[in-house]
């Protein structure tokens, strides 16, 4: 109890980071569309007086999309936040948060300027104390009410505009399975109608940049709530399993002895109670998921449909995923081809790279192996097992970004589906981030995972395919300047023994000093290396 009432003061205590800001959460702020909420240190908006930031009108990005959703201002989330607000804190140098009262991830200390690289390890690398320690992390923040944020309840226009806020408290942890139901839901179009094709945060570029910023911010809020500033996402590195390893009362909850689709009694999970996994109900009611228990975590690891997930991924097909040298391709949708998000994702086959939505690989492999509470898109993040999934997938996105080190460029700036372009803000965080922002290595977001710190076997191999994979690209151009490299050679050697069939007579004052002496024999030759 002392633990739970430890996290509680430090949740009042100390800002968080997920959707609305409760400062924001009331008539005035939607009517005025702003949000740039005082921040506690000097009391200014923005915290405008410390030179921390200032409130800023929001500038959208005007690149074209692609053409999955015909649509245009039938859903709050276009052009996030937009709908809401127009004018957020824009925060200077390192600083960040909704009020700018936070430090950019990697960065700490009173003014955010001590560069910070926290390790994320494997669950089953960590100590027993650590892993009580985590499991219980996890359920502080299921029982733990958010202090700064709240969920939405309505629609904007259900909203009257703004002037009827529709807003609701909720838990630590249901927060992030609120964001990522709100990120994934079907667009409501009147009526019974809704859109089925749209997300802002899967089948499309924005799938990996988007998790890895909802990671991160999971992580910081343990972080607060826990009061330990070294906290970190556990990976299970699922390559080759059996079946699921950390189903156990152990980890992360074994199987009931009576219902296979239930958890154990003696794990703490069984307890849990889940929330946004009812989207046709939703879809037929026109409203928005509002965090109401809905039972309990579903799971029946391996009891899934076989003719569409067989197995667990392995490491073979990793490996294949991570020689694709495109990001994305194509139409950037879930019927990319030879792209490598499409692949990692699990729309395409992980041992071509060609679309094949009757299959589930990788990631979506692991969903629906779960086949319960983590296979239905909206409501997954309700089961832990989740975080532990993702921190791999994005460890997977890492090793492909060290490997192939692409320039942002390479992240789509344009006509990717809606909300995915690499200027679009992700949908629906507040404050505000762009997906080309987390398009870089974590090292440069203040993190590392254990796996790939030290020089695996096989590191030297991964050092070189980078400017292997260069030199494939630009061969032609260097054979084309070896041919003429070489003809300027000979041109240039049949100048030099001409000159000096000329100056054989010369005089011995112009001579070579060093031919023929001791000296020339201890001359040392020294590069640029």
């Amino acid at each position: 109890m002392s633990l739970f009432a430890m996290g509680f003061l430090l949740a009042i205590l100390q800002p968080s980071t997920g959707q609305f800001p409760r400062a924001c959460a009331n008539t005035q702020s939607l009517l005025r569309k702003e949000c740039c909420p005082p921040w506690d240190g000097d009391g200014s908006p923005c915290g405008e007086l410390s030179s921390r930031g200032f409130c800023q009108n929001i500038l959208l990005s005007q690149a074209p999309l692609g053409p999955q959703f015909p649509f245009s201002g039938v859903d709050d989330r276009e052009d996030w936040p937009s709908v809401f607000y127009n004018r957020t804190c824009k925060c200077e140098g390192n600083f960040m948060g909704f009020n700018c009262g936070e430090c950019k991830f990697g960065f700490s200390g009173l003014n955010c300027t001590e560069r910070q690289l926290r390790t994320r390890r494997n669950i089953f690398q960590l100590t027993t104390s650590e892993k009580d320690r985590f499991l219980a992390y996890l359920n502080l923040a299921k029982n733990t009410p958010s202090q700064d944020y709240v969920i939405a309840t309505g629609t904007y226009i259900q909203m009257n505009n703004g002037s009827n806020p529709m807003f609701r408290n909720i838990n630590v942890y249901d927060l992030f399975v609120w964001m990522h139901y709100y990120a994934s839901r079907d667009t409501l179009l009147g009526g019974s109608n809704v859109w089925r094709d749209i997300d802002f945060a899967h089948e499309a570029p924005g799938f990996l940049p988007w998790h890895r910023a909802f990671l991160l911010l999971w992580e910081r809020e343990i972080q607060k709530i826990t009061g330990d500033e070294n906290f970190t996402i556990p990976y299970w590195d699922w390559r080759d399993a059996e079946d699921c390893v950390v189903c156990t009362d152990e980890y992360m909850g074994g199987r009931h002895p009576t219902n296979p689709n239930l958890l154990s009694p003696a794990s703490f999970f069984s307890s849990w109670q889940v929330i946004c996994t009812q989207s046709e109900e939703y879809n037929s009611r026109e409203a928005l998921c509002n965090a109401t228990s809905e039972g309990p975590i579903l799971r029946n690891p391996g009891n899934n449909d076989k003719s569409r997930t067989p197995r667990l991924p392995s490491s073979a097909e990793v490996e294949f995923c991570l020689s694709l040298t495109q990001y994305e391709s194509g139409s950037m949708d879930k019927m990319a081809n030879y792209s490598f998000r499409n692949t990692l994702e699990g729309f395409a086959d992980p041992q071509t790279a060609i679309s094949n939505i009757s299959q589930s690989g990788l990631h979506n492999a692991l969903h629906i192996y779960m086949n319960g509470s983590m296979s239905q898109v909206q409501g997954s993040a309700n089961d832990p097992i989740f975080v532990l999934h993702h921190a791999f997938v994005d460890s997977i996105f890492e090793r492909w970004l060290r490997r192939h080190r692409p320039m942002l460029e390479v992240y789509p700036a344009a006509n990717a589906p809606i909300g995915h372009n690499r200027e679009n803000y992700m949908v629906p965080f507040i404050p505000l981030y762009r997906n080309g922002e987390f398009f870089k290595p974590s090292r440069e977001l203040g993190y590392d995972y254990e796996y790939l710190q030290e020089p695996e076997l096989g590191s030297f191999q991964e050092f070189l395919i980078p400017y292997l994979e260069q030199a494939r690209q630009i061969w032609a151009w260097l054979v084309g300047a070896a041919v003429i490299g070489g003809i300027i050679t000979a041109v240039l050697t049949g100048l030099i023994l001409a000159c000096r069939k000329k100056r054989r007579g010369t005089s011995e004052e112009i001579q070579p000093l060093l031919t023929e002496s001791e000296d020339y024999n201890n001359v040392s030759y020294q590069s640029n290396f």
